[in-house]
């Protein structure tokens, strides 16, 4: 069932017994596994069914630090969240992102790859993914990888006639928590915010925050001010540790074969590293993402080298005459190390039209993040110029570190972390099966669980996790 206001919700006199925060690909895919299990569950979505500017507006905040896109921007407030502007790129986390990394502080998972792994079958269902296929060594320190891109599923258009139907999940449109309360134990309840205007309050038996990752944060921050602390008795690790993808144009590459690289439907190939080289060069995972190069960029690329690197220019124009098709961009995203002090904090001077405090998000880059640009882009170089595949050529601003562009991709509106996953309470704000430490009836759903971020796309795993979740919470509820 799909109601358009609370009270109309409220007329139709259904009770539920979980109530999920939030219709993007975690709420939604929690519902359903809740509704097939027989439980009466309530979505409460924040935004209606279509986009719009006065939805839009709750999501305004400012960011302390990097340059970074307005948040307003960043993330979607209508049925279906931000599945309305993602692409579509899947890859699932490697194994080796959930162990932890002596020299990054704070990195590993309470959880392997092998808890989510039972998943996949039916995230593939859900995203309408082929099976994906295992990766394949370039090197002792570089591999290729698959990164599948879906159809882009939009939660919000494939799932509304099934929700619709169902006679155990309602979705109330326009309502959202500005609240929640709680005794330190458990979720007491929940203040309701419906069509412009205090709708009272609401309880059920479990709540289940899954409104993205900036949002988690800010209404588990808002509401544990409220009551004293009752909602996250354990809230130092609350707001931080947040990450995302930073991703830029690294420079460009001659190959000796363009076909020697299995390439996507788009003439694109993806790479990534080796644990034993992030291990030997003490860098974090990153993803290179080589892109096809128009041929009259390419003969101005080597006009460039002949007096900067001739040996290279050299090489390139050997390559270039016998294949035209045979240069490539290379753009990089890569993982971004966990830090406390990149948090999502609430301002102290700006609400939201129901008198929420809005975000104000403290995020900047480590050395870490730049050693690992520069030293993946090195590896990536020195594997081909090695196997005689290729040759790389890395853009001056990294090589000579200089300043990040301010007119390039920047990120990839990935928002990982503020209620990460672990078993220190002081490092973390969920457990692993995603509830709040100490609280008997919360729970957090999507990518603000992430402990780390990889260098893969989170739409995938947060699915994956919310399969997992769902698949918890039936057995838990059931008994």
């Amino acid at each position: 069932m799909i109601f358009d206001s609370y009270e109309a919700f409220r007329a139709a006199n259904f009770t539920a017994k979980v109530c999920i925060l939030g219709s993007g690909p975690a709420g939604t895919t929690i519902a359903r596994k809740l509704g097939a299990a027989g439980i009466p569950v309530v979505v409460l979505e924040a935004g209606s069914r279509e986009f719009s500017d006065e939805s839009q507006d709750f999501y305004r905040g400012t960011t302390v630090g990097d340059p970074y896109f307005d948040l307003d921007i960043t993330r979607l407030r209508f049925m279906g969240g931000s599945s309305n502007h993602w692409a579509g790129w899947c890859r699932v986390l490697d194994s080796q992102d959930f162990e932890p990394k002596a020299w990054a502080p704070d990195t590993g998972w309470p959880i392997s790859r092998a808890d989510i792994d039972p998943y996949l079958p039916e995230v593939h269902d859900i995203l309408e993914l082929p099976d994906f296929r295992p990766d394949v060594p370039i090197s002792d320190d570089i591999r290729w990888i698959q990164l599948i891109k879906s159809p882009a599923v939009r939660f919000g258009e494939k799932f509304a006639d099934e929700l619709d139907a169902s006679r155990n999940i309602a979705v109330v449109l326009n309502t959202y928590a500005t609240e929640l309360a709680g005794d330190g134990k458990r979720v007491t309840g929940a203040r309701l915010w419906s069509n412009g205007q205090d709708a009272g309050a609401f309880s059920a038996d479990y709540f289940i925050t899954c409104t993205g990752g900036l949002e988690n944060s800010r209404l588990l921050l808002w509401s544990n001010q409220r009551s004293n602390g009752g909602v996250v008795p354990n809230a130092t690790a609350l707001g931080r540790y947040w990450m995302e993808h930073p991703t830029f144009e690294g420079g460009n590459a001659i190959l000796a074969d363009y076909g020697e690289f299995e390439v996507d439907a788009d003439n694109e190939a993806f790479f990534s590293p080796t644990l034993a080289a992030m291990e030997r060069l003490q860098i974090m995972n990153f993803g290179i993402r080589l892109i096809e190069t128009p041929y009259p960029h390419v003969k101005r690329l080597i006009a460039d080298l002949a007096c900067t690197a001739p040996d290279m220019a050299e090489w390139m124009s050997s390559r270039l005459s016998q294949n035209l098709r045979c240069a490539a961009q290379l753009y990089v995203a890569w993982e971004q190390a966990p830090l406390a002090s990149n948090q999502i904090e609430l301002s102290k001077t700006d609400v939201d039209h129901a008198g929420v405090p809005r975000i104000e998000l403290h995020w900047k880059k480590s050395e870490l993040e730049r050693r690992t640009l520069l030293e993946g882009l090195r590896l990536f170089g020195t594997t081909l110029a090695q196997k005689n595949l290729g040759r790389v050529r890395i853009a001056d601003w990294i090589g000579n570190g200089g300043d990040y562009p301010t007119n390039e991709e920047t990120a990839g509106h990935h928002h990982m972390g503020g209620t990460r996953m672990g078993t220190d309470v002081t490092r973390s704000v969920v457990d692993a099966n995603c509830k709040v430490h100490g609280m008997d009836n919360l729970y957090v759903g999507g990518s603000s669980v992430f402990c780390t971020s990889g260098e893969c796309n989170p739409t995938t795993t947060i699915t994956a996790l919310a399969c997992r979740l769902g698949d918890h919470l039936g057995k838990v509820i059931a008994v």
